[in-house]
């Protein structure tokens, strides 16, 4: 008889079932099971008193896999060594392997700060199609984490051709399709719509409506197209949405335009504070946050995550190069770079330092806690950093500390630069998330949304992905550093030490599309491909292969509106 784990007498907090109690959790076979008293028969229990137990976190969107992430660490070396530039100091820990790095870490290093901290489960939201071989293997390399990725579409020669010689949309939907398939990806990432295709026409910004100089075709023709594909193919995670004019005063128009573009369709908005900016003030900057939940409170179609800036040393990388040259300038330490990718897409990585005493950095800190605390359904928001870009993934048990410590965050405001301080609604907020609140941003809504109906959840048959937490007054410290970790059943971490170091499992999508778009696939292949038509697509065998023999884990499709069976 397989033998039982019993977390005994702790907290289970679990808001997809609406818990919040005292009781004990069973784990046998990787799963949650119900008591019987032939399970608990030589159990083994653990005392879970003072305890609160929740289901394993899911990042839903952080950088660790792929080229640009590579090239992050590689244009940081200084990041991955100690202070005066000494070597990092090899693990302790005889199951840890030699990896380091803060801003950008090490794949190893990026499982096992994650898994420390309660993680369970990690996606890389901007994989290329050429590159996914790369993006996988790369996650593989990723110790204990499941994961999976977004591919990238919206930019590429081949979808703006086809939209701008108006292309039936079922093909452009069965090139959608054919595309998560090959790719094996969770959903389509759009990164700049039009954007970065324009840039490389010499267009230095692109609003919603106005049309890519070759293709004349619009940023709100390729939103409105890719969530429509998404809804048709019954693809669960909808059009993930990195919109135009990041980082740019005003912004906000533009934000409001895309959710317009939407006519209800549903999308994920990433990164939403790099996105939330407006023009008031004597320096033509200021917060859009109130106009942003505004719309978002009123499209119950839209999910954000907030992309939270935490101060100190960072790097941006994206694959929004428009957006990343014109931020070149200011690079922290002084040197960037930028790329084209196949025709596919494009990459930009600027490092970049936060300062606390910089009035537009103190503003975006602002800006990204408003919105955590004003969207009244938590089940849309999810909390990230969008690692590394506003901050590294380490910085989030600080982050859940902002949100539920209201005089902690007081603190905190008024160590800014002094306009900021004085004249933030932050300050007027008084809501202090609770951790229900924070159990559904970090766990329960990002597998709602991912489609992942065993995560994120702690109901009879859910994975045994757990993360025990000692409850205390000093969230930071709390979510810092769990009691135990389990994935899959298997104790993982222990009082911020790894305990073990399984092989994550994979997930993604598989729509159903018509293999007649393969004819148009192949002739663009034979013109621009840099491999083979026939060697572009992944199989289950190479996907196993690039992912170090983990699990697949593919994830179920919704009842589709168009595609083929």
């Amino acid at each position: 008889m397989t033998k039982t784990t019993v977390l005994r007498g702790g907290r289970v907090i679990d808001p997809t079932h609406g818990t919040d109690d005292v009781r004990d959790l069973y784990l046998r076979d990787g799963r949650v099971v119900a008591p019987d008293a032939a399970s608990t028969h030589g159990a083994e229990v653990i005392d879970a008193i003072g305890c609160v137990v929740m289901a394993g976190g899911i990042d839903l969107h952080t950088h660790i896999g792929g080229g640009k992430v590579n090239l992050a660490r590689l244009l940081l070396p200084e990041d991955h060594r100690g202070p005066g530039g000494s070597p990092i100091a090899l693990p302790g820990n005889a199951l840890e392997l030699a990896s380091c790095g803060t801003c950008t870490p090490g794949t190893l290093a990026t499982g096992y700060r994650y898994v420390e901290m309660g993680y369970t489960a990690a996606f890389e939201p901007a994989m290329m199609a050429c590159n996914a071989r790369h993006t996988h293997m790369e996650m593989g390399d990723t110790p204990i984490l499941d994961h999976g990725a977004y591919v990238m579409l919206g930019n590429d020669e081949l979808f703006l051709e086809m939209l701008a010689r108006g292309e039936d949309f079922e093909r452009i939907r069965d090139y959608a399709g054919w595309t998560i398939n090959a790719a094996k990806a969770m959903g389509i990432k759009v990164v700049n719509p039009a954007g970065i295709s324009a840039f490389k026409f010499n267009q230095r910004k692109l609003d919603v409506d106005e049309a890519h100089v070759h293709w004349q075709v619009t940023p709100r023709q390729v939103v409105h197209t890719l969530a429509r594909a998404l809804r048709e193919l019954g693809v669960p995670h909808p059009l993930h949405i990195h919109g135009s004019n990041l980082g740019v005063a005003g912004n906000i128009e533009s934000t409001l335009q895309t959710i317009q573009a939407l006519d209800g369709l549903p999308a994920h908005l990433t990164h939403i504070q790099f996105h939330a900016y407006g023009k008031e003030g004597p320096k033509k900057f200021s917060s859009a946050a109130l106009q942003l939940v505004e719309a978002v409170n009123a499209n119950p179609n839209v999910s954000i995550d907030v992309g939270q800036i935490m101060f100190g040393q960072t790097v941006t990388a994206s694959g929004d190069t428009m957006r990343q040259h014109a931020q070149s300038g200011f690079a922290h330490p002084r040197k960037w770079i930028g790329a084209d990718i196949e025709c596919e897409a494009g990459c930009g990585v600027v490092p970049f330092r936060y300062r606390e005493q910089s009035y537009v950095n103190a503003l975006q800190w602002v800006i990204g806690l408003e919105i955590f605390l004003m969207v009244k359904d938590p089940w849309r928001v999810v909390l990230t950093t969008d690692h590394p870009n506003g901050g590294p993934f380490t910085s989030y048990p600080h982050l859940i500390r902002l949100l539920m410590d209201r005089g902690f965050r007081e603190e905190q405001l008024a160590k800014l630069h002094p306009e900021v301080a004085q004249q933030s609604a932050l300050k007027s907020i008084t809501r202090e998330l609770s951790l229900s609140e924070i159990a559904i941003m970090t766990r329960a809504a990002p597998a709602r949304l991912l489609g992942l109906k065993d995560r994120g959840h702690l109901g009879v048959g859910a994975g045994a992905d757990v993360a025990v937490y000692r409850d205390g007054p000093d969230r930071e410290a709390m979510f810092r550093q769990p009691e135990q970790v389990f994935k899959d059943g298997v104790l993982v971490a222990q009082a911020g030490r790894v305990m073990a170091v399984p092989t994550g499992g994979t997930h993604f999508v598989e729509p159903a599309f018509d293999k007649g778009i393969e004819k148009t696939l192949r002739k663009h292949f034979d013109r621009l491909g840099s491999v083979p038509f026939d060697s572009a697509a992944i199989s289950h065998d190479e996907l196993c292969s690039c992912c170090n023999g983990g699990r697949l884990l593919p994830v179920e499709c919704l009842a589709g509106e168009g595609a083929a069976p």
